[in-house]
């Protein structure tokens, strides 16, 4: 009975000690109002993305760490404490030193998506805390050990997929025409089944068909059936150049018009892309009227050119003597010598 007491008595001095030393004990909570965001869900290469903690109530004391992937984002800044970053989380801390008239109720953490991404990266920011606290410090909020998780995505500025339909000359009823479809974009989003597939409008009563075949040397109709084995098959990335060595046949003349698109198995036949183009077929193959020469032109010189017309109304009738005449240096030889002689004649007389 006598160590009953003694248990007693101590446990009634510790608990006067502690009411003495801590007359308001500090309570802990749960800070149920927090909320984390971003100003975009998807960053491309070189731009930057902002997660914003709103705490839901005026916050004293806080200790957040924000963790991130290091090989698609890098730390850019923080506003709203002091941070610390290790490589793969920043670590803000906040106290607000005058005691309770500064507290805050959110802050911002900024992170740069890395160049030289070329698919697209799911991936999360995940917010922990601990030493949370009201302004006073007169009560604690419980720690947050479950990461709160935000989702963006990084990936690169994808180019759109273009088709483009190529070919020499006009097609002809019924003979096979080479044609070239080529699909590229300069930096193409990936797909794991694409496909390309086409549709026609023809002249009344005719019909189309696109053959091809592929390196398994299996021949395709795009009109019939599309390209490639049905489930389809991978594409994406940087300077996509797929060629489809194509031949057309066409059972009437007139105009058709062929419409390629290239869709994704995974969303149900979405299109990803589409163009269209018309292709004119005739009956025989027309050649191109050659050229004629305008009548003021010869050799390729116009009239108003600054160059000498020189048709056939102003040809000179007689070619320009050139050169130096024979008589003129004979004349002079003979009048010089003519004056030689007259003067000596003279002289002599004189003498």
């Amino acid at each position: 009975m006598k160590k009953i007491f003694n248990i007693l008595l101590i446990l009634s001095i510790l608990f006067t000690f502690i009411l003495l030393f801590n007359p308001n004990p500090v309570q802990a909570a749960a800070l149920d109002d927090i909320e984390i965001s971003t100003n975009k869900d998807t960053v491309n290469p070189g731009d930057t993305v902002t997660l914003t903690i709103t705490f839901g109530k005026p916050l004293g004391a806080y200790t957040f760490d924000i963790a991130y992937d290091n090989n698609l984002l890098e730390y850019v800044e923080t506003d709203g404490g002091t941070p610390n970053d290790n490589g793969t989380r920043v670590r803000v801390v906040f106290y607000d030193s005058t005691g309770g008239s500064n507290p805050k109720e959110s802050m911002s953490i900024t992170f740069r998506a890395k160049e030289g991404i070329m698919t697209s990266n799911p991936t999360d920011l995940a917010v922990t805390a601990e030493g949370l606290a009201n302004p006073d410090a007169s009560e604690n909020y419980d720690d947050i050990t479950t990461a709160l998780e935000k989702n963006i995505v990084v990936e690169p500025r994808y180019e759109d997929y273009k088709f483009d339909l190529s070919y020499t000359g006009g097609p002809i009823i019924n003979e096979e025409k080479e044609m070239v479809l080529s699909l590229t974009s300069s930096m193409g989003k990936n797909y794991d089944h694409a496909r390309i597939i086409a549709d026609a409008t023809t002249p009344d009563g005719g019909s189309v068909q696109l053959k091809g075949t592929d390196e398994t040397q299996t021949e395709y109709d795009l009109i019939d059936s599309g390209w490639g084995d049905p489930s389809g098959y991978a594409i994406g990335g940087q300077n996509v150049n797929k060629v489809l060595n194509l031949r057309g046949i066409f059972d009437k003349a007139g105009e058709y018009t062929l419409t390629f698109k290239l869709i994704d198995r995974d969303s149900s036949d979405a299109v990803i892309a589409e163009d269209t183009f018309t292709v004119t077929v005739t009956d025989t193959q027309t050649t191109p009227p050659e050229e004629e020469t305008p009548e003021n032109e010869i050799g390729g010189t116009t009239e108003g050119e600054n160059t000498t017309n020189t048709t056939k109304e102003n040809l000179p009738t007689q070619l320009p003597k050139t050169g130096i005449n024979l008589y003129i240096p004979i004349v002079v030889i003979v009048i010089a010598i003519m004056s030689t002689s007259l003067y000596i004649s003279m002289k002599k007389k004189n003498r």
